[in-house]
């Protein structure tokens, strides 16, 4: 079963075909604008070449002076561009999960790391529990959840309550009034819903959408930019028949 392309969402601040539609946004401004294109780190990101990389951070209204929370940051793939655009003035968080902190891969190691590279010094490696993030983190602009909202409902996450209502409310607890809840994740059948999240990783955009309104979020755009029509959506991610190219969706809510 296929499931169909998402429509845009053609509120005030829509994005279609990742394409900004709200005229002055922050992204507009001169910084951000050549942060995006001269960026070292724009090539680093598997599945995403650089005018990828710009509509999403675009779309995420990544900014200078920022404050943004990269959830899960994996190799910092998404830590490192953010640390650029948002300068010397912003924070970015990479917060590494305490459920995968054990992980053998050391993902809590490899972010101090990071935060000790060269122009790192806005980056700070933050590792807790899930449902702990709002006491580990100063209030943000944007919080980024690139692959991993699925994880909310796999038996790992939850193991340690952390469940998608749950760190929702955290989500909502710690961003600033108007910021941004950027979700990524790769798309699961219609009809779906969370059952498929364990087994192949995948996830119902409308699921999602549901979850994270009940929390009180307003969805603000999404965009089909990174769609796929031809993903079957039967096969687990990691599938060399789709790895690095699944139908993936993207929503931006905010805070009220």
């Amino acid at each position: 079963m296929t499931a169909p392309v998402i429509p845009v969402m053609m509120t005030s601040t829509a994005v279609k075909d990742g394409a900004p539609s709200d005229g002055g946004s922050a992204v507009d401004r001169p910084l951000a604008r050549r942060a995006l294109v001269e960026c070292p780190t724009v090539k680093e990101i598997p599945m995403y070449d650089q005018s990828k990389l710009s509509e999403l951070i675009r779309f995420a209204r990544v900014d200078a002076g920022a404050t943004v929370i990269d959830v899960y940051p994996g190799d910092g793939d998404w830590t490192r561009p953010f640390s650029d655009i948002v300068g010397p003035e912003g924070r970015v968080y990479s917060f590494v999960p305490a459920e995968v902190a054990h992980f053998k891969n050391d993902p809590v190691g490899r972010m101090r790391t990071l935060a000790k590279e060269p122009g790192r010094e806005n980056v700070e490696a933050v590792s807790a529990d899930l449902v702990a993030m709002p006491e580990a983190t100063q209030p943000a602009d944007v919080l980024w959840l690139h692959l991993f909202y699925h994880d909310l409902h796999t038996a790992l996450i939850q193991a340690r309550d952390a469940t998608a209502a749950h760190f929702n409310r955290a989500v909502y607890e710690r961003l600033k009034p108007g910021g941004s809840y950027v979700i990524v994740d790769h798309a699961a059948a219609v009809g779906a819903g969370t059952s498929d999240a364990q087994s192949l990783h995948r996830i119902e955009p409308a699921s999602v959408r549901e979850e994270v309104e009940a929390a009180g979020f307003v969805l603000d755009a999404e965009s089909t930019m990174l769609a796929n029509k031809d993903d079957p959506h039967s096969v687990k991610v990691f599938d060399p028949s789709i790895k690095g190219e699944t139908d993936r969706f993207a929503y931006r809510f905010v805070k009220p």
